[in-house]
């Protein structure tokens, strides 16, 4: 290519990104810009990045550098300033565009969580399992209960009752006993010149709570 046809690539170049910037009014990089106009104008990167450098140097643009990457975008200054009923247009597209923004959180939200519930949700094959399985307990507790039912050996009402009455007498005596046995220790536990364990030790004597037995609570 001669360089009168590069320097008309070029021109071309410049004036397409120039163009583009004030349209879109937004930052991009070489590489979006590069991946955004290449289809359409058959850029290449390397004619891409001259022309923006180029812009910027000449003050048609700005340039803005992060890190390592350089960020161009059209000077603000040089943009038509917006009428009054512009603005208010962008005001209300701005209120509109919010508005959609809410309503698509919002139906992100509820699809998320009701995602969550059907995940959280028995399949199918599991809740035919399930089934099953209860099925099976069911019968099993059926069977049991018909064994109880058809047991001979229940305990009456009578002899319920007698239980109870011989296990009230068995308690009180245990407790008379207990307290005679423990007032005729402490009377000797007086003139015995060693401890109260010392003794039980030397006569053999075995407490309740030695074998951890408690007396049972009256009812």
């Amino acid at each position: 290519m001669s360089k009168g046809r590069e320097a008309a690539a070029g021109g071309g170049a410049t004036a397409v990104l120039l163009r583009y910037l004030r349209e879109q009014n937004r930052p991009y990089s070489a590489q979006d810009a590069f991946g955004n106009l290449q289809r359409e104008h058959g850029l290449g990167k390397a004619a891409v990045v001259k022309a923006l450098e180029q812009l910027a140097q000449q003050g048609s643009v700005r340039e803005k550098v992060y890190g390592k990457q350089k960020i161009y975008f059209a000077d603000q200054e040089q943009l038509p300033a917006a009428s009054d009923a512009e603005l208010r247009g962008l005001d209300g597209e701005i209120a509109a565009r919010s508005g959609q923004l809410q309503a698509l959180q919002q139906s992100c939200r509820h699809m998320e969580t009701e995602l969550k519930d059907l995940n959280s949700s028995m399949t199918t094959p599991e809740i035919a399992r399930e089934i099953e399985a209860l099925r099976k307990d069911c019968a099993s507790y059926a069977e049991k209960l018909e064994r109880i039912k058809s047991a001979t050996n229940h305990v009456t009402p009578e002899e319920k009752e007698k239980v109870c009455r011989e296990q009230q007498l068995y308690r009180r005596e245990w407790r008379r006993r207990k307290r005679m046995a423990t007032e005729l220790l402490d009377a000797i536990l007086e003139g015995y010149p060693k401890s109260k364990k010392q003794f039980f030790e030397e006569v053999g004597i075995e407490t309740d709570e030695d074998h951890g037995v408690v007396l049972p609570a009256t009812t």
